[in-house]
Parts: structure tokens; sequence; C-alpha cells
């Protein structure tokens, strides 16, 4: 699975401020028993609408997953949405809503995060907030269905998917 992390921040991306999201988000995949054998590049862009979406279309050209940290809240910059938005071709309601569920179980804060999931070819594009804790969160959550994610977009024909027999059946 190649998998594109992908830090939102202007702090980061200036140097003023070390980005602990995407090197944390990447030792998660690491010691992930469920991804096997990953392919992880950490990209670092500045809270620009414009440069986030150029560097996702970019990016699904080559990875499975990009997933995203940063950008994802109620301030005027964090535009990471919008530009995920105008780049996915279809909305993974479904992945939003586990990683809300999962976030507003740790704090009643996780209301305030706007994270998008959706997909673009045959690449899925998640947004996580930029807090180390939120990122731990939502990863329990896309840990476990990064794989089969991963396998279904890759196939023409789902009923032949490893587990997915077993799971429409539930």
């Amino acid at each position: 699975m190649r998998i594109a992390i992908l830090t939102v921040s202007d702090s980061s991306s200036s140097g003023t401020r070390e980005d602990i999201s995407g090197p944390l988000l990447r030792q998660l995949i690491f010691d992930s028993n469920i991804i096997s054998n990953p392919s992880v590049k950490n990209f670092l862009v500045s809270d620009e609408k414009q440069e986030i979406t150029n560097m996702l279309i970019n990016l699904c050209k080559t990875f499975d997953v990009i997933i995203s940290a940063g950008g994802t809240g109620f301030s005027p910059r964090d535009v990471t949405p919008e530009a995920t938005q105008s780049v996915i071709e279809k909305k993974c309601g479904g992945l939003e809503t586990a990683l809300h569920i999962r976030s507003l179980q740790a704090t009643p804060f996780a209301a305030l995060s706007r994270l998008c999931a959706g997909i673009r070819g045959s690449t899925l594009i998640v947004n996580l907030p930029g807090n180390p804790k939120a990122v731990k969160e939502c990863f329990e959550v896309l840990e476990k269905i990064l794989p089969h994610a991963v396998e279904l977009l890759n196939t023409e024909d789902v009923h032949n998917v490893t587990k997915h027999s077993h799971l429409i059946t539930h």
C-alpha cells in the first residue's frame, strides 16, 4: 500500500514549528499489525487552498491513500476540506462519520473538525485534524479499514475481493 502523508500547516511549512503529526502518522502506519508492507512518504504544504489542491492532484497519480493532517478547523486559514472537495470524485460520508464518532468519544471539541474523505480515481483521500491526539484517535479507525478500502479501489469485480463476501452478509 502506497501512502502519502500530507501535513498542512503554515508554521511547519515555513520552518517556524516542527511537524509532529506527519511523523506520528508515519510511525503509526509502520507500527501497525494490520497495514502490511506500507510504502510511506511525507509531504508538507502551507494552508493555501491552491497549493493543497495541486499537491493532492499530483499525489493521486502515485499513491493509493493520501492522509492529510491539519487545516480542518474553523479558522479562516483552514481550507484543507475545501481543497479536498475540489479534487474528489466521490465523497466517503461513512468514513467521515466513523472518524467523527471516534473523535467525539474523546472530546466534544471534535465537533469543530470539518474533516473530509473522498475518492479521486483509485486514490482514497482522508483529512485528519492536525492535533497529534486526534491523529492517533482517527488512525484507530483508519488502520482497520484501509487495507480493504484500497483492495476495493483496485479491483473491477467487488465480489472477488477477499473480505467483501463476508462483509456484505452482515
